[in-house]
């Protein structure tokens, strides 16, 4: 059940998806498009909740889908007021039914800005996503002026290089078995970030695509080569394709996630980036709860 622009929290205005923002490549199925739209306006219906952003994540957000990637549909939304001020709250996830193609999930808007603070990128990572299904441009404006006033850097890159190490560990690369492309480029991802770290010292916000932030890090040639050589075969190849991880890369990505100077959390200006959020949550629940 489409909707137009957001209302006044409180007025009556039906739930729904928003209708406008749709920016997706011509290389996406139509059909799934379709299918994935109609799971959102299924859970806007279902559980009574403002879909005001719903974005692509994953490998095709990231630039390295295979040929057969399934869709990575992930979405935010606002329950009503009374919803948040009830004292058994629902579950602050969505999930839909995964298949062979789709999977559809989403979070609260409180359970992102909750994370957000805590130093989680991910909620940063969907509102830049450059593949958007449904969404409302001011609402991700405000909400990702929020996320970015409460981030504490240092607990982002502890983010990275944990999500990237937990890849890494899984993947089995290091011992130079042949392994699935795709878990070794999941934790390739993680490992370019670190390295934008490392040369942007202060920024909080790296590039989105894996060829962008190997292009600003910037890194050796040697490295940025046999990544290009990993992606090109995960573009020709199925989801779970194998190979073997070149010495050159395995070095690069364990040197930069087997890190003893990752920088300590900024503990003390937790109290005030709650504060912040706690204001920015309420701010977005009054103006986008349906």
């Amino acid at each position: 059940m489409p909707t137009g622009a957001p209302v006044p929290a409180g007025s009556g205005a039906p739930v729904g998806v928003a209708s406008r923002g749709r920016d997706l490549p011509t290389s996406f199925d139509a059909q799934v498009v379709a299918a994935v739209e109609a799971r959102l306006a299924g859970v806007a219906r279902e559980h009574g909740v403002a879909v005001p952003w719903a974005v692509e994540s994953g490998s095709r957000a990231w630039g390295f889908p295979s040929p057969d990637s399934d869709y990575d549909c992930r979405f935010l939304y606002v329950r009503t007021v009374d919803a948040y001020l009830d004292p058994w709250p629902a579950r602050d996830v969505v999930e839909t039914p995964l298949d062979a193609v789709l999977d559809v999930s989403g979070w609260d808007v409180l359970k992102a800005v909750r994370l957000a603070v805590a130093g989680n990128a991910t909620v940063g990572e969907w509102l830049r996503s450059p593949h958007v299904y449904a969404g409302h441009e001011d609402f991700r404006d405000e909400l990702l002026a929020l996320v970015d006033a409460v981030s504490d850097r240092a607990r982002v890159v502890r983010h990275y290089a944990h999500v990237g190490a937990d890849h890494w560990d899984r993947s089995g690369a290091a011992e130079g078995r042949t392994v699935p492309l795709k878990k070794v480029l999941y934790a390739v991802r993680p490992a370019a970030v670190l390295a934008w770290f490392d040369a942007h010292p202060g920024a909080l916000v790296p590039p989105m695509a894996l060829d962008a932030l190997l292009d600003d890090a910037p890194v050796p040639a040697d490295v940025r080569a046999a990544v290009a050589d990993l992606v090109a075969a995960k573009a020709v190849t199925r989801e779970l394709g194998t190979g073997v991880v070149p010495p050159v890369l395995r070095t690069w990505v364990q040197g930069r996630l087997d890190r003893s100077d990752l920088p300590a959390a900024h503990d003390a200006t937790e109290p005030a980036r709650r504060a912040r959020a706690a204001d920015g949550f309420r701010a977005l629940v009054r103006r986008w709860a349906p």
